[in-house]
């Protein structure tokens, strides 16, 4: 009903299912549609955020509660749970899908 795609194409061997309120640390890359990189960790370093408190697009704590601690997914988020009408004003256009693509760390 979000909208949101995801593809788990490693799933972990064990870990926690991701819940609201835990603390995920992930690589990640950010791109278009049509593939064009807009940011990742190899450049910004991993990041780290508690599930539903803070402020990064909607739509990533919402695609992440799909996966479980140790996954590497690729999570589709529709324009609206990303940067919406008017884009981040730097790398993502207005009304743009991102696609993430991620490795949730195991612990």
């Amino acid at each position: 009903a979000s909208g949101i795609r995801y593809h788990v194409y490693k799933p972990a061997a064990a870990g926690d299912s991701i819940k609201p309120g835990m603390l995920v640390t992930m690589n990640f890359t950010v791109s278009l549609l049509d593939g064009t990189v807009c940011y990742s960790s190899a450049q910004e370093g991993k990041k780290s955020f508690v599930v539903e408190e803070e402020r990064i697009e909607s739509g990533i704590h919402r695609g992440l509660q799909y996966l479980k601690k140790g996954d590497k997914a690729l999570i589709m988020i529709p324009s609206a749970l990303a940067h919406g009408l008017l884009g981040d004003f730097d790398k993502i256009p207005p009304q743009m899908p991102i696609v993430y693509n991620v490795k949730i760390d195991p612990n």
